[in-house]
This record gives C-alpha cells, sequence and structure tokens, in this order.
C-alpha cells in the first residue's frame, strides 16, 4: 500500500520518539535531548542521542540513525506497515484504507508463511530419518556442527516427486504451487520440486521462512536450486542470513558480504556472524540498499577465482551510482582458488581476519582492475585507460564524490603514464675539473662559477616573478591542460603569494570541471573575486614563450607550456640531490662522486638547454 508523505509526516510529527524509544530503552536526560545505551549494539558508555524537536534518533558508535518508524522496523523487526499502524493508533489517526487488490495480496502471503514454516519443519525431519543418511554425510564431511544445523535449519528432502505434496496436501496444491514448492508443468500432476537436496530455509528479516535453497547429493545440475520467485520471496531484495547478521553487524560494526550459503555458514561457525550472501545473481542494486542499511561500507569477499573477481567487479559498477558520503563498499581478495570457507578451515577465524583488517576501498578496487586489464604500452592504450576510469566516475550520481573520484583517477593516471625525469641537477652546483695530486684522497676538486641564465627562475625563494607571470599567464589561456597535469601544476615553487593563491584557484577549478575550457574559467574567476588579484601580478610582463602569445598554435603552445611546467615544477626536488651529490664530494673526494656531480651537472645543463631554446625562439614577441 501506498502512502503520502504528507501522512507519514504528520505520524512523526505527533510522535514524541523519546516516549518510543523509552518503551524499550532506558532513557537519560541531557539538556534538550535524550542519551541511552545503543539497542543496535553493545556497549557500557551511552553514545544514542534521541532529539524530539527534529524527530531523530543518532548513535555516535555504530551510527544507526532514523526516526520512529525506522526504529520499530529495525529494533523490534516491524514490516514497515506494521510500524506506521502502531504509531497512528498511539497517535489517534486513520491509516488511509488500502488497495483492495494489495489486502488480497498481504492475505493471500499470510497463508504462504504457514506453508513454508509446515515445510521447513517437514524437511527437518526428513534429515534426522533414514533417507536423510546422505545429508547428514554431506554436513559432517563439510565440518558443520550439529549446533550449527540446527541454528540455520537444514533439512532434507527425499529422492521422490510427490512425498512433499502428499505431507502437506492439507494446505492445498495451489498455495503449495504458489509458494515454489511444487512444479507445474502444462497439463501434467504438480510434483514436488526439491528432490534428493540438502534443504536450506532462506529468511526474511524477522526470521520467517520465505524461500529455500537446495544443495544436490550426488550427482546432478545444477548443484544450487533456489525457489522460484514467489509473493513472499524477492530474489534480487533478498540476502541469505539476513535475519541473524542485522543484530551481529551492530555488534561488529562491520557487514561481509561472500557468494553463497556454506561460507555464510562456515564463518558463522567461527564466531563471524556478519555474513550475508546473495542468492545465486550478482549483488543487485536492492541488496545494495539492504546493505547500506546494515553498515556504511559492506567488505565483499568473494572467491579468489577470476569468476569471483568479476563478480566483485559488477559489484562494484552496480554501486558506482549510488555511492555518497556513508554509502561506499570494501573489498578483499582472497588466495587463488580458495573461497571464504576454504580460508576458515585451514587457518581459523585469525585467517580471515587478518585479510578483513586491511579492505581495499571502492577507489582502489575500480583503479586496479582497469589499469591491470590491459597492456600500457601504446598512446592508445594509455588513452583506453584514461577513456575507461572517467566513464565509470561519470556513473556516479553525488556531485561531491564524483569530483573527488574524477580528481583522484587523473592523479593516478598521471603518475602512472608521466614520463620518468631525468635527474637535474640544481643551479647552485659548481662546474669544476678534478686533479690528481698528492694526499689521502687522491685528488683535488676545483670548483668554477657557471650558471645559465633560464636557471636562476627557480631559486631559494621560489620561481622569479616574470618566469611566474609567464606561466599562469599560460595556464589561463589554456585551462584544458591543468587538470591531466595537475601533479605538475601544484608542485610549481611559486614563491609569491598571490601567485600561488591563483594557482590554487586554477587547480580547483579544474578539479570540479573535468572538461575546463576558457569561458568557463573566466566565469569561475570572476565569481570569486580573482579579477584583482591577476591586475596585481600584471601577468604581461612574464617572459615570450609560445603560450604567452595569442596568434600562436594552440597545440604546440599547450606542449610548450607543459614542458615548461613539467620541468619547473622538477627543479626543486633536483636542486636537492644536486646540493646532495655535491656535499658527498667534498666529503668523499674521490673521483665517483665526482662523477656523480658531473653527470648530474650535465642533465640540469640539457634542461637549461631545452628552456632557453623555447624562450628565444619567441624573443620579444609576447603580448
Amino acid at each position: 500500500m501506498s502512502l503520502s508523505p504528507q501522512f507519514l509526516d504528520e505520524i512523526r510529527a505527533r510522535t514524541l520518539l523519546s516516549g518510543v524509544i523509552g518503551r524499550q530503552v532506558k532513557l537519560q536526560r541531557a539538556g534538550r535531548e535524550w542519551k541511552a545505551c545503543c539497542p543496535f549494539h553493545k556497549e557500557k558508555t551511552p553514545s544514542f542521542t534521541i532529539n524530539d524537536e527534529k524527530g531523530f534518533y543518532h548513535c555516535f558508535g555504530c551510527g544507526a540513525h532514523g526516526d520512529a518508524i525506522r526504529f520499530l522496523t529495525d529494533a523490534r523487526g516491524l514490516p514497515f506497515m506494521d510500524a506506521v499502524k502502531e504509531l497512528a493508533d498511539a497517535a489517534d489517526m486513520e491509516v488511509p484504507a488500502p488497495d483492495p487488490r494489495a489486502q488480497q495480496r498481504a492475505e493471500r502471503a499470510k497463508d504462504l508463511y504457514d506453508v513454508m514454516e509446515a515445510a521447513a519443519g517437514w524437511f527437518e525431519e526428513q534429515y534426522g530419518g533414514i533417507e536423510g543418511g546422505a545429508a547428514r554425510d554431506y554436513l559432517q564431511q563439510r565440518g558443520i556442527t550439529d549446533v550449527t544445523r540446527k541454528c540455520f535449519g537444514f533439512g532434507y528432502a527425499p529422492d521422490s516427486r510427490s512425498k512433499l505434496k502428499i505431507a502437506l496436501k492439507e494446505f492445498g496444491p495451489e498455495k503449495l504451487i504458489e509458494s515454489g514448492l511444487l512444479i507445474e508443468p502444462e497439463e501434467k500432476e504438480p510434483y514436488d520440486r526439491f528432490r534428493g537436496r540438502l534443504m536450506i530455509p532462506i529468511r526474511d528479516q524477522r526470521g520467517r521462512v520465505i524461500a529455500f535453497g537446495g544443495r544436490i547429493l550426488g550427482d546432478g545440475e545444477p548443484k544450487y536450486l533456489n525457489s522460484p520467485e514467489t509473493p513472499l520471496f524477492d530474489k534480487g531484495r533478498t540476502l541469505y542470513n539476513l535475519d541473524r547478521a542485522g543484530p551481529a553487524s551492530r555488534d561488529s560494526r562491520r557487514v561481509i558480504v561472500v557468494e553463497g550459503y556454506m561460507d555464510v555458514i562456515a564463518l558463522d561457525q567461527v564466531g563471524i556472524g556478519e555474513a550475508v550472501a546473495p542468492l545465486g545473481t550478482a549483488v543487485t542494486e536492492g541488496q545494495l540498499e539492504r546493505l547500506w542499511r546494515m553498515g556504511a561500507d559492506p567488505i565483499l569477499c568473494f572467491d579468489g577465482d577470476s569468476a569471483g573477481q568479476k563478480a566483485a567487479m559488477r559489484a562494484a559498477l552496480r554501486a558506482l551510482p549510488h555511492v555518497a558520503p556513508g554509502r561506499s563498499l570494501s573489498f578483499i581478495t582472497l588466495p587463488a582458488g580458495q573461497d571464504p570457507d576454504d580460508v576458515v578451515r585451514s587457518g581459523g577465524r585469525q585467517a580471515l581476519e587478518k585479510l578483513l583488517e586491511a579492505p581495499e576501498a571502492l577507489v582502489d578496487h575500480l583503479w586496479r582492475h582497469e589499469s591491470h586489464a590491459e597492456p600500457l604500452a601504446t598512446p592508445e592504450q594509455r588513452a583506453g585507460l584514461r577513456r575507461r576510469l572517467l566513464d565509470h566516475v561519470a556513473t556516479i550520481g553525488d556531485p561531491h564524490v564524483r569530483d573527488q573520484y574524477r580528481q583522484e583517477m587523473v592523479d593516478r593516471f598521471n603518475t602512472l603514464t608521466r614520463p620518468r625525469q631525468q635527474a637535474w641537477a640544481p643551479r647552485s652546483a659548481q662546474k669544476g675539473v678534478w686533479k690528481k695530486g698528492p694526499g689521502a684522497k687522491g685528488g683535488q676538486f676545483i670548483p668554477q662559477r657557471s650558471l645559465s641564465a633560464e636557471a636562476k627562475a627557480v631559486g631559494s625563494g621560489g620561481l622569479a616573478p616574470h618566469t611566474a607571470r609567464a606561466v599562469l599567464g599560460g595556464l589561463l589561456r589554456y585551462p584544458e591542460i591543468i587538470a591531466s597535469h595537475s601533479e605538475a601544476v601544484a608542485a610549481l615553487p611559486l614563491g609569491e603569494h598571490n601567485a600561488a593563491h591563483l594557482r590554487d584557484i586554477l587547480l580547483e577549478s579544474a578539479m570540479n570541471h573535468s572538461e575546463l575550457d576558457q569561458q568557463q574559467l573566466n566565469t569561475i574567476l570572476a565569481h570569486r573575486g580573482a579579477a584583482t588579484l591577476i591586475e596585481e601580478l600584471n601577468l604581461q610582463q612574464g617572459l615570450a614563450f609560445s603560450f604567452t602569445r595569442r596568434d600562436a598554435d594552440p597545440e604546440r603552445a599547450c606542449r610548450d607550456l607543459v614542458l615548461v611546467i613539467e620541468t619547473l615544477a622538477a627543479r626543486p626536488g633536483l636542486d636537492a640531490a644536486m646540493e646532495a651529490a655535491t656535499a658527498r664530494l667534498k666529503e668523499a673526494g674521490d673521483e665517483a662522486a665526482f662523477q656523480e656531480q658531473q653527470r648530474l651537472r650535465a642533465a640540469r645543463d640539457e634542461a637549461d638547454r631545452q628552456l632557453a631554446a623555447l624562450l628565444e625562439s619567441d624573443a620579444g614577441q609576447t603580448d
């Protein structure tokens, strides 16, 4: 039945939240709020607060949050409509009349719960009988104890086409067919769906049996057979062990997703009760929503084979459109060829706990999968990686999360694909010659001062003003290169406060707008009040490069701008390397140290020549 938002808001407004929660939890007054020990996880010091004015509760320990309706559904396990009806009765409100067809469906479903409970009891009886020997042997081989078997309600379906139908004949064939226990072929008698199988009840959040999973004993296909979709069972919105894992996840503050029934059961048997499993399908959006109600960051623990890892990636892509602050996924990768059951059987609980200590974040999982998907030897392959990453990012619905993912992926891509920089020597390094002579160290270094003119652009106080002006002017003219070279732009040693501030505005703009163009940038700068800042920097007084000219070829100007930025950004680190090499030379005084210093200086001179060539080719042509 559909209820209007206005009706639900009226119920919340008429409900005293502390009164609802206070029937179940001991409350203490805390100023204008109430506090208590959280009913959703074990604690000794109260971290659960209730705000009657705002009508919500929040636990700072486990993150439980909601209103009066949510409290009744989560804490007491009531269905949504039952919770609404209880609050409406207390508030002297009348719930709108239900749709007659919906009422009929609800009544029919109520009858089916009785059918499924009777079937579960009958399967358990068969497990303990003569025909259940194969099922008992199988559980013994799997190391499942009798205590665990009873907790999960294992049973056995005899290899017969009619024994269940006869045993539950009081319900009639129609209800047995509707509940998925019988198959009705055309123009033939209905017969038992589950035959010769270990039976595993599937329960809803309230612990009611709504379906079964049957594991074949001996030869036959499929290995696992689930109930069909019924009025009780929506496979895409149900998770196995949801009823037991919900409370356990509030205590452990985590929820673990595994692939199958036996993985869930094996983990529960070693004390990890917060595990659930999808039911023979890839993780669906409906299942993700249920998982996020249990925890902000569910951990996917799929098999270590290629099929398991493909399933994990499908879940990651399914989740991306819905991630938001407080809604993500994590992953652990199991040893090749092993599932969670194998891990705990061979190494006990501690073996899995060790993996669970450091799960892989969703962004890391996505990056690892795509960056290893194919070689990156050619420009086309690298471009393919960038396109795949940004296509994934574009599916994220939350704009703030989307911007963070875009920035993260672009930064990682640039770091991965940027060619390694050759070591450069600092401008303060000294040229000299090595003269052999007497003495303990076998020679003497005689320095000669020689600095290229352009090397002076980088000093202890950062880039010289005219160099900084040229680079910033180029970025204002060609903002499309900022995002793809953000790391180098951020590393520019800008000594002037105004220059550094403008650079930060440019970086922030590029990260928030992946396709930043000059028109967008001008709008952003105007909004940020940056006109005065640009005027004070007097960018027209910068050095003359191709990217400072209005009539330059855009492709060449962008190429030159990137080369200049990366060269200047690398300079401070290279200066430090050269100074360290010179210090070693002075201390050691041997020829090996001298050769290292000379090699670094030669690399620095080559960089200076490149900068000088770019500058000289356009000298006097800035606009």
